[in-house]
């Protein structure tokens, strides 16, 4: 078993919440969150990313528009929706109590 692997999984594990958390303090631009995760050593590449944007936006949790860029074409900024601040208060609070677990067992 490689330490690695176990390290993404855990990683991919806690994604959504943290791309949730990030877009639910400003409209953001994809590459803007990348550079938030990466600041915070969650190494994620866009292919990654979008397919999980796509996702959270189907499912209601997020809303998009596009602004004029004057770097090149136009570019789509992320919002939480009302319902994504629901699901993401529900994502705090299953952190807190899994966090509150692990620490829990590993401290023993």
């Amino acid at each position: 078993m490689k330490l690695e692997n176990i390290q993404s999984q855990m990683r991919k594990g806690i994604l959504e919440y943290c791309i949730m958390a990030i877009i639910s303090k400003e409209e953001i631009y994809a590459s803007d969150i990348i550079s938030n995760l990466k600041e915070a050593k969650l190494l994620i590449v866009e292919g990654t990313l979008y397919p999980l944007l796509t996702r959270l936006k189907n499912a209601g949790f997020l809303t998009y528009n596009w602004k004029e860029s004057v770097q090149g074409p136009p570019r789509k900024y992320y919002t939480i929706t009302e319902e994504g601040k629901k699901f993401l208060a529900e994502l705090d609070k299953t952190w807190g109590d899994l966090s509150f677990s692990v620490k829990q067992l590993t401290s023993l």
